[in-house]
Formats: structure tokens, sequence, C-alpha cells
């Protein structure tokens, strides 16, 4: 199977730029820095800093279950863009760490994670390809739209990070 780490690290990237910009137009406009990562789309959705936590733990899980080593655990305790971004740094940093070799066969691995009170077991293929993709970009679309909504001026380029 093919390493998905550098797609991960190519949009974990671009979503760190686009905090980059987010905490300019923070400064811009004089926002205390614990606003912007409670903002939320809408009153039942997670907020920003929710929104990157669950991205950032798609990529890092399914690297280190495809690749199969342990998936380190963070403490998501991260609440201000810079944290943000200094979890992204993190990620980006474990992935990375992940030699190409050690996805050799991964496309026979049974993966099994917990979603909620659920364990949920797929084939390595469509656990990656249905799931972990999937909730990875789904997450990371969602907090470019609460920062859009918002007032931050970035635009698709910025998501799809140049």
């Amino acid at each position: 199977m093919q390493s998905p780490v550098p797609a991960f690290v190519h949009s974990l990237n671009a979503v760190s730029a686009i905090l980059g910009k987010a905490r300019a137009h923070e400064e811009a406009k004089k926002i205390k820095p614990e606003v912007m990562g409670e903002l939320r789309l809408i009153a039942d959705m997670f907020p920003l800093w929710r929104q990157i936590c669950i991205a950032t733990d798609h990529a890092k899980g399914a690297s280190a279950r495809l690749a199969g080593v342990e998936v380190p655990p963070f403490a998501d305790t991260e609440r201000t863009l810079e944290e943000l971004q200094a979890r992204i740094a993190k990620t980006v940093a474990f992935i990375q760490s992940i030699p190409e070799a050690a996805f050799e066969g991964a496309e026979a691995k049974t993966i099994t994670v917990k979603a909620g009170p659920r364990e949920l077991t797929f084939p390595a293929p469509f656990y990656l390809n249905s799931y972990a993709i999937p909730n990875f970009y789904f997450h990371l679309t969602t907090a470019y739209n609460i920062l859009r909504s918002n007032g931050v001026e970035i635009g698709k380029v910025d998501f799809l990070g140049g």
C-alpha cells in the first residue's frame, strides 16, 4: 500500500498556513486568543479547536495503524490558534517519522478503531479510503469554513495548499 503520509502532510501544512492567516486576523481585529478556537458553524457542531484535533487524530491514526506502529496519544488540550499549529507540527513530525517501507503489505491488514462507544473493523484499504481520509477532509473543511465564515480572508487556494 502506498503511504498516505505525503497527502496528509500537504493538507496539514495548508491548514497550518490558514491558521497563520487566522492569527493575523485575530491580531488585526484585536480578538482575544481564546476566542477563535471556540468558534463554530452552528451550535451543535464541534468548535474549531476540536475540528483540528479530530483531523490530526485521523492523520496520525491512519498512518500509524497502516504502518503497524503505536498511535501516539495527544491530550486534546489545544485551544488557541498557536497551540493548534503546534499540534499540527507534532502530527506532521510523527507521521513523517514512519518509514515508507512500513506501509508495505498494509492492504492485507484489518483495522479496528473505536468510534465513541463502538468498535469499527475494516479491511485496510476501505478503512483508509472510506473512513480515515473522508473524516480527515471533513474536519479540515469544517475548520476552513469556520474561519472563512468569521471573516478570515482565505480561499480555495489556501485550502489546497498551493
